[in-house]
């Protein structure tokens, strides 16, 4: 996945979880905040931000918070670009072999999951898909704050097993230098006990870090998912 009309800014702060100030060649600027998880972590005053500009003349904010910096480290923030990192991997990795369809945002009982799969002979599959910007010492963890529409999603998926689909949960960590990624106990308990109980229903857990640049990103290296 690759961005166009990439700028970069000072951030100075965020007034509501969808718009932020940041300082761009001088000038202080509105812009989009494309993740409206809390990110207290990464979007500290004087941080260096990745913007992209919008070619929408009327839009309210000229500009995209997609990327922050953390101790030297990029970091992308935008929740809307995971989706299309995962349908890439599925295309390109030959994960799914035989591959005859991807869908995005397919609706099954009551959720709406991110892609559908149909490969192999005749096998289906749910994809459920989990930004993660989360880090702690090389842990990356999800998620950042309670997410009741993230235990649903994950106890739909085990509908989907019981009714003969296949189903993932498939969490894009959008940085590097990751050890293993696990359910944030401390903040949300029971979206890990629902992580658990799909684990072992025999929900498929995947989790790749990512390769980017400030224009750029997309699925690198498999990393582990650990549950205890």
């Amino acid at each position: 996945m690759r961005y166009e009309r990439i700028r970069t800014g000072r951030f100075l702060l965020r007034r509501n979880r969808f718009v932020a100030e940041v300082e761009i060649d001088g000038e202080v600027v509105d812009c989009h905040v494309k993740n409206t998880g809390r990110c207290r972590e990464l979007f500290l005053s004087g941080v260096k931000v990745v913007l992209q500009e919008s070619d929408n003349p009327n839009r309210k904010t000229k500009y995209d918070l997609i990327a922050v910096y953390k101790n030297g480290q990029l970091i992308n923030v935008d929740s809307q670009v995971t989706n299309t990192v995962v349908e890439e991997w599925v295309k390109e990795s030959g994960y799914f072999q035989n591959l005859k369809l991807v869908k995005r945002e397919v609706t099954y009982g009551k959720s709406r999951f991110d892609l559908y799969v149909e490969y192999g002979e005749d096998k289906r599959a749910f994809i459920e898909v989990k930004g993660v910007t989360l880090e702690e010492n090389g842990v990356a963890r999800f998620p950042d704050a309670p997410t009741l529409r993230g235990v649903k999603h994950v106890e739909e998926l085990i509908t989907c097993m019981q009714d003969g689909y296949e189903a993932y949960l498939f969490f894009v960590v959008q940085m590097k230098c990751i050890k293993h990624v696990e359910p944030n106990w401390k903040t949300h308990p029971e979206f890990g006990h629902a992580l658990q109980k799909a684990a072992d229903a025999g929900v498929h857990l995947l989790a790749y870090d990512c390769l980017m640049t400030e224009d750029s990103i997309r699925a690198d290296r498999p990393l582990p998912v650990v549950l205890e």
